[in-house]
């Protein structure tokens, strides 16, 4: 049996009797279990913890998919085959704008999840779409990138180098894009439903989502990009 009086559940507790947007949930006396804590008998966690762990998974069990792909680049960076190294690959300034169009993305996303706090709809949409927006110049921006590399020859079958490259970065722009289409999906359920307690869960995650390709488009940028331009 849970002990109610350890600092740890009376803080689940609180928060549990403090969130607005709880669904299904009554006032409690004090002391008394509350549902969807896993209490005593009040049964298993609410589906919002349930669904915001299972996500936090998905998120650990993508980043060690990437950490697979950029342990493959490490190992096959210099493995050219005679062909072009990251050096005859890079072109800064179109990097630069990928990576800065990303990161402002970021900061648009986050404005969009104070808007939602806020319960204003026009700011939310608009930040959603300024975000997708600059999702979208990133995926273009890549996707030039390789066109251009194809067309001069430096496809993946080149070398493992090129294979490693290729992977790597094309699996980012690849999480991206069906990021832009979620988003999509999210501005459509937030224009028809409101602000529904799960449709802000919802953008949660997405904006989990959407931080954490940052944050794996920062490990690129440094690693594959800038250490492959001056070595």
């Amino acid at each position: 049996m849970t002990d109610t009086s350890l600092p740890a559940t009376r803080e689940t507790i609180r928060r549990v009797r403090e969130d607005p947007y709880r669904l299904g949930h009554r006032d409690h006396a004090p002391g008394e279990p509350v549902a969807g804590t896993g209490q005593g008998t009040t049964g298993p966690a609410s589906k919002r913890v349930i669904v915001g762990y299972g996500f936090w998974i998905f998120l650990l069990s993508d980043i060690v998919m990437f950490a697979c792909f950029f342990a493959a680049f490490a190992v096959q960076r210099n493995a050219t085959a005679g062909g072009p190294g990251i050096r005859e690959l890079v072109e800064m300034p179109r990097v630069g704008m990928e990576t800065a169009a990303l990161l402002l993305s970021s900061y648009t996303c986050g404005l969009s999840f104070a808007a939602t706090n806020a319960r204003n709809l026009f700011w939310t949409q608009t930040f959603l779409l300024i975000t997708g927006l600059l999702g979208l110049l990133f995926v273009g921006l890549e996707l030039f990138e390789f066109i251009d590399l194809a067309s001069r020859g430096m496809t993946p079958q080149r070398s493992g180098f090129l294979t490693s490259f290729y992977g790597l970065v094309g699996l980012h722009g690849l999480h991206v894009t069906i990021a832009g289409l979620w988003l999509l999906t999210m501005m459509a359920q937030v224009q028809v439903k409101g602000f529904r307690p799960e449709i802000v869960h919802r953008l949660i995650c997405f904006n989990l989502f959407w931080h954490a390709l940052d944050i794996v488009w920062i490990g690129i940028f440094t690693i594959v990009y800038l250490m492959g331009a001056v070595t």
